[in-house]
């Protein structure tokens, strides 16, 4: 869901937030979110550009500062895109781009990149999966992630590499309808 030319900055961040708190946490999709969602150190960043090299602009300015910054200041980035990438295989592209980018500075290995779009789909799935809501989100974004930390975090929880399946599977349990009535609920 794409905000209209009415939409505040402060709405697409008060939407991102809803959304990480009642359908991330709430939902128990990423296991180790609800302490970072629920503290000072999650960066949301709403990226007003509409034009590729302003987006690409925007990203190396959060790389830098999450890069400079301690884990507790920022342990994490979500940069949102509200104005641009609405296309899924447009954003598919920056994604790469991105990635690129990040090998290029120097930073592959020490922050990962993890991808949400409003219409994501998992390559291979059918597109009425409702898997595909594991990486859906109200806007396109990119989340900024810290290698150690995830390192750090993933050895602490028993079985990490069933997290995706368990996901699909409590979302294929609710069924696409009930998740698209829960995101269309978020503030």
């Amino acid at each position: 869901m794409f905000p209209d030319d009415h939409s505040t900055l402060e709405q697409v961040d008060r939407r991102v937030r809803a959304w990480l708190q009642q359908f991330v946490v709430g939902l128990n999709l990423c296991p180790f979110a609800r302490p970072v969602v629920n503290s000072e150190a999650l960066r949301v960043v709403v990226c007003e550009a509409t034009q590729h090299q302003d987006i690409t602009a925007v990203f190396m300015t959060e790389l830098d500062l999450i890069q400079r910054s301690s884990e507790s200041i920022v342990a994490t980035t979500l940069l949102a895109i509200p104005y641009a990438l609405c296309d899924f295989e447009e954003y598919l592209d920056f994604i790469e781009e991105a990635e690129s980018l990040l090998e290029e500075v120097g930073l592959s290995g020490v922050i990962q990149l993890a991808s949400f779009h409003p219409e994501y789909q998992f390559e291979g799935e059918p597109a009425a999966s409702a898997g595909h809501y594991t990486n859906r989100a109200p806007f396109p974004l990119i989340h900024f992630l810290r290698e150690e930390m995830m390192t750090r975090v993933l050895d602490q929880f028993p079985d990490p590499e069933q997290i995706p399946q368990r996901n699909i599977q409590r979302l294929e349990v609710m069924g696409v309808a009930t998740i698209e009535e829960m995101l269309k609920s978020l503030p």
